[in-house]
């Protein structure tokens, strides 16, 4: 079939439908705007007007060119206006009622060639189909907010689309600037499949007082560059259309993890829906609002503070990556550095490594050769512990293995000096286990750093039960002195960015392991439907994927939940040791170097 879909009617002139109208107009399309509402049309009709003399003063488009689009777009406030539409895009309030009035209305009205299509993000498309006399002509054209500047467009098929439908929608998508990602039929498609379990599961570690609304979404900011922490993105979605999604996705799925946390059915049903209502998780300046405000949540700084203790050198265990960057963040810092290795040559390979990654930053302009020469002086390699016996700080950056690191924190019991602090750099392992084998539980924290070290800013600051408030505030008083924005959470699996983080990389596998969609449609839709800066396969590959699943196994084995358990696809590929790029395949082949 060779439909040019020229002619396009968008059904509902809320914001999404506003912005698909301009985006069609732009491209070209004649576009027939339709709401009952004769405000929301005009609305419509201003909101193209005033982006398009935007476009206008910032020479994007001519002003000829902005009458013309303009032109393209017309609005009335009945359905038979669509009669002439080759296609047709509902974007009506997101209930089934609602949805099914509109395509059953369409049917008496287009001609039968004329595509349907739904903008739903959360409802079944073969269900809307099934309401249509012509199922074949149905399917499912998501595009993200706000359209004009989002790429990515997932195109959805049920079990009775034609093929004809789905290319020409395609072809269209790619003609409007936009990425189109072929997809099945479930709740949340890709994009939102994925994004809400996360978004739902943070929300749940919000409502159990795990860690503040301000460290939860900090935390996922800084530790995986995501533009907006979870809470931030439901209050911008709204907290009623998350719980709508949720439980759409939930009633498919029967999986725990799309069962909505209580929190959003409360803040819903208590009006409290985000920035649209002037307050949810957080509060706005006013509905509508963009700007925070503080309220009875809000941290108060240095209310109740305890002071920490002075520290003026710190002692690093290691000789890995993770050693070597954190001993040069705080060698950087002004902190005498005693790095401590199994034997002196790891110690001085170590030291090495550091060098090279200072002679880096030279060499871009980051740093000058004299903070180089004295950042390296500060440090000095040892081949025992037994050099840490008068540091102030001792980090452990050992293999990710509770054996290991518990033989590791009785030596530092006996070698440490009475009042240091001893801190875990592990991302997945209980840090009480290791506290326990010491003498001074009070004295033992998690600092858990992210890779590379020099360059990531987050730190999680693990508390356990027997962590005390003077440990606890050094810890912090110290990532703030090297530029490390510190979140506090407790001694449960994954912390804050790992618990939210791994099960949204393992659900994204279970989508291929179901034949749902391929790794690069997975990768293009969370880095150009949800702002991610790579793709849950790139990231996992990176990661590699025996330590994710090992992180998995712990999160499930922690938590006990159905829905953590690891993929069979990903547990297949570390058995054939398909481990990521660091042996060159994981989900996709690497060139060796």
């Amino acid at each position: 079939m060779d439909t040019p879909l020229r002619t396009i009617a968008v059904v509902g002139l809320g914001t999404m439908g506003t912005g698909i109208a301009e985006v069609l107009a732009r491209a070209g399309r004649e576009v027939i705007g339709i709401d009952v509402s004769e405000a929301a049309a005009r609305q419509a009709v201003a909101s193209l007007e005033a982006s398009t003399a935007r476009a206008v003063r910032r020479e994007e488009i001519t002003e000829r060119e902005r009458r013309d689009v303009l032109a393209r777009f017309r609005t009335f406030g009945d359905l038979r206006a669509a009669a002439d539409a080759e296609l047709v895009i509902e974007v009506v309030p997101e209930t089934y009622e609602i949805k099914q009035q509109v395509f059953r209305d369409l049917d008496a009205v287009v001609s039968p060639a004329a595509i349907l299509a739904t903008g739903t993000n959360a409802l079944s498309v073969t269900r809307l189909a099934a309401e249509s006399r012509r199922p074949e002509r149905v399917l499912g054209l998501h595009f993200f907010n706000p359209a004009p500047a989002m790429k990515l467009v997932e195109v959805v098929s049920s079990v009775l689309t034609a093929p004809s439908a789905v290319e020409a929608v395609t072809r269209l998508a790619r003609e409007l600037g936009k990425q189109p990602v072929a997809v099945g039929d479930r709740p949340g498609f890709v994009a939102d499949g994925l994004l809400f379990g996360y978004l739902n599961q943070a929300a749940a570690m919000y409502e159990a007082n795990y860690a503040s609304r301000e460290d939860i979404d900090a935390a996922m900011r800084l530790g995986c560059g995501l533009p907006m922490g979870p809470l931030a993105l439901l209050d911008l979605i709204g907290v009623d259309t998350a719980r709508t999604v949720l439980e759409a996705m939930y009633s498919a799925s029967h999986d725990r993890l799309h069962a909505p946390a209580p929190v959003l059915g409360q803040l819903s049903r208590a009006g409290l829906t985000g920035r649209k209502s002037g307050r949810g998780f957080y509060t706005y300046d006013a509905p509508g609002g963009r700007t925070v405000v503080p309220d009875a949540l809000t941290p108060v700084a240095g209310a109740g503070a305890v002071a920490g203790r002075p520290v003026s050198s710190v002692g690093v265990a290691g000789s890995g990556t993770m050693a070597s960057g954190i001993a040069e963040v705080f060698a950087k810092a002004g902190y005498a550095v005693v790095l401590a290795a199994r034997g002196p040559e790891k110690a001085d390979t170590a030291r090495e490594r550091i060098a090279t990654s200072l002679e880096r930053s030279v060499a871009k302009g980051r740093l000058t050769a004299q903070a180089r020469d004295e950042t390296l002086a500060r440090i000095t390699p040892a081949g025992s512990l037994d050099a840490l016996a008068g540091v102030d700080l001792a980090v452990e950056a050992v293999a990710e293995d509770l054996e290991v690191k518990r033989e590791l924190f009785r030596t530092l019991d006996k070698v440490c000096k009475p009042g240091a602090v001893l801190a875990t750099t592990t991302s997945s392992l209980p840090v009480v286990a290791v506290a326990r084998v010491t003498s001074r539980p009070q004295d033992v924290v998690g600092m858990h750093f992210f890779n590379p070290a020099p360059a990531m800013k987050l730190v999680e600051v693990v508390r356990t039960v027997l962590t005390g408030d003077e440990a606890h505030a050094t810890v912090r008083e110290v990532c703030l002195a090297v530029r490390k924005h510190p979140v506090d959470c407790g001694d449960r699996a994954g912390f804050i960015v790992n618990a939210l983080l791994f099960p949204y990389l393992n659900n994204a596998v279970k989508m291929v392991e179901e034949h749902y969609a391929t790794p690069d449609d997975i990768d293009a839709a969370m880095k150009l439907g949800g702002g991610y800066p790579m793709g849950p396969f790139e990231l996992l590959d990176v990661v590699g994927l025996d330590v994710s699943l090992a992180i998995e196994k712990v999160l499930h084995g922690e938590f006990r939940d159905p829905g953590l358990a690891p993929a069979p696809l990903l547990e297949h590929l570390v058995a054939a040791g398909c481990l990521g790029r660091k042996t060159g395949r994981g989900f996709r082949e690497y060139a060796r170097r």
